[in-house]
């Protein structure tokens, strides 16, 4: 133990007068009840057996081909050895929190584009929704049958100085990174078997279950065996490993755009036995890049013709069209009024004090304390853009005192929140470092589940607070422990892996284009799929890094 955890100090604040908040040790140098356990096994391990172990993490990621570009360099996705845990009793109450922001922000996205009672209430200004480049006019009325625009929600959560769990941004476009959740589990359970009996943990192998039924159950009024699929950019988008594996998982059809037509106000999928009509699409495809005749016309990763056909209630979208204004940073501003005027309740977790610029008075004091705060864009998303004011030069601090001059309504501001801090393995040895949390919440219309436990995304580099991979950062297995005993009660470790997760080689890709030369129009012509590829990915460069596991 001396050796892995020699040099381990509690990390201080940049105002100097705390510390974050340890979520391993106690300030006493305690170890708290969750990860005594943890601590345990660790103590009869060498730094050198633990880096073997991360090691072979990084080698299965490798494998199986669960990299992302960082710098120009494909990398497997840094996983660590030592776990985040959770105790079941705390993670109760984030649960409860977790459905309970779900809940609202359904509420909130079915006003917006319905009669709006929220605006003409004075909750929140139109101004604000009006102006948020995520909110279109074009999916006003579009409702599934069901009533669910979120089927798929990640919210990112935080630990601030004194423990308490915060909202940090809502993510109810097209969240990602549950493939990350599912594969780090699954290598998690071959590494530490044992812990996995011993402490109960809980298993998030039933996510690609939850996600079936819940896009089934938004398909179309009188659709007895509704046909899913998920809908990816293609082979070069950074997170294409997650909608491979989600397909899979779910036993449903991968498709792109130019495997899809519409015919008679409906969607169908081009196979080898004819076109086959399609009910439910799982969209990993961006609003703007989703049908060429309502948006983006020079579109080639998306469908003509698929907004009519969700009008005319013969194809459900998940997640809705036009969900991004609820992610929009200035909205989130106003959540915790929304919760209280749409559910009559007080919200169970809060969020991050923020400061509106389109505020005059706001605007004039984060101006007089840029050097204290942290600058966000309302829009962006993996770190894009953020400004740590402590951190920044006075040349990075006088050009953003002139954007946000120029335009106050994209940017948001708050104090420094000093993340909590888990024990991770870096080159020093066992170092603190800073974590977020994104549980992943399924709504199937009567009922709102959370997988137990997230991804935990760690800052490696000493003092980081941007967590996300573009910026450097890694990944931690969430363990929700202390239930009731698992199913397979005993060492085996195939039984273990198989309990806890479920099995995520990658797919094997078909590059043969000749094998669609039959079925192709024009516009479908497979040696555009390069251009259409090149599309998306320069797409993403203009705006924030998109990474499996980022906020999205």
């Amino acid at each position: 133990m001396a050796d892995l955890f020699e040099g381990y100090a509690p990390t201080p604040t940049r105002r100097g007068s705390a510390v974050a908040f340890d979520e391993m040790f106690a300030p006493d140098s305690e170890v708290r009840l969750p990860y005594r356990q943890i601590h345990q096994a660790l103590a009869q391990m060498s730094t050198d057996e633990l880096r073997g172990r991360t090691e072979a993490l990084a080698d299965s990621y490798l494998a199986q081909g669960v990299t992302f570009d960082f710098a120009g360099e494909e990398r497997p996705f840094p996983l660590d050895a030592v776990p985040r845990v959770i105790d079941r009793a705390e993670w109760v109450d984030v649960e409860r929190g977790i459905a309970q922001r779900v809940r609202a922000l359904e509420r909130f996205l079915s006003d917006i584009y319905g009669p709006q009672k929220a605006i003409a209430d004075g909750v929140i200004p139109a101004g604000i929704i009006s102006s948020s480049s995520h909110f279109h006019r074009a999916a006003a009325g579009i409702q599934s049958a069901n009533g669910v625009r979120i089927q798929v929600s990640g919210i990112d959560l935080i630990r601030d100085e004194h423990g308490t769990w915060r909202v940090l941004e809502d993510n109810v476009r097209v969240p990602s990174g549950v493939s990350y959740v599912i594969s780090n589990r699954r290598v998690m359970a071959q590494t530490l078997p044992e812990l996995f009996v011993s402490m109960r943990v809980r298993p998030v192998g039933d996510y690609p279950n939850q996600l079936l039924h819940a896009l089934r159950a938004s398909a179309p009024s009188g659709v007895g065996e509704p046909t899913v699929v998920v809908l990816t950019p293609g082979v070069y988008n950074s997170a294409y490993f997650e909608h491979t594996l989600l397909a899979r998982l779910m036993g449903v059809e991968l498709v792109e755009g130019r495997d899809l037509f519409c015919s008679g106000g409906r969607v169908f999928m081009r196979t080898t036995s004819g076109p086959q009509r399609v009910d439910v699409i799982y969209r990993r495809v961006d609003d703007e890049f989703l049908d060429p005749l309502t948006f983006r016309a020079d579109s080639m990763l998306g469908t003509p013709g698929l907004m009519l056909a969700a009008r005319l209630g013969n194809v459900t979208i998940a997640n809705a069209v036009g969900n991004g204004v609820a992610d929009d940073k200035l909205v989130y501003t106003y959540m915790p009024d929304l919760v209280r005027y749409y559910l009559d309740e007080d919200p169970i977790i809060p969020n991050v004090d923020t400061w509106r610029l389109e505020e005059p008075d706001a605007l004039a004091e984060v101006l007089d304390r840029l050097d204290e705060l942290v600058v966000k864009p309302v829009d962006g998303s993996g770190g894009k853009g953020l400004v740590v004011g402590p951190a920044a030069s006075k040349q990075e601090l006088d050009e953003l005192r002139t954007r946000l001059i120029a335009d106050p309504r994209g940017w948001i501001a708050q104090p420094v929140v000093q993340l909590s801090t888990i024990p991770t393995l870096v080159d020093e040895g066992i170092r603190p470092r800073h974590a977020d949390l994104r549980p992943f919440a399924v709504n199937d219309g009567s009922d709102v589940w959370v997988l137990p436990g997230g991804l935990t995304r760690v800052a490696l580099p000493e003092g980081q607070l941007v967590v996300n991979s573009s910026q450097g950062g890694g990944s931690k297995d969430t363990w929700v422990v202390g239930r009731q005993a698992m199913v397979s009660d005993s060492h085996d470790i195939q039984g273990i892996v198989t309990e806890q997760a479920t099995v995520t080689q990658s797919i094997p890709i078909i590059t043969d284009a000749h094998a669609h030369l039959p079925d192709h129009n024009p516009q479908d012509d497979p040696r555009q799929d390069q251009q259409q590829q090149q599309q998306q990915m320069k797409k993403s460069s203009n705006g924030a890094p998109r990474r499996t596991g980022e906020a999205s």
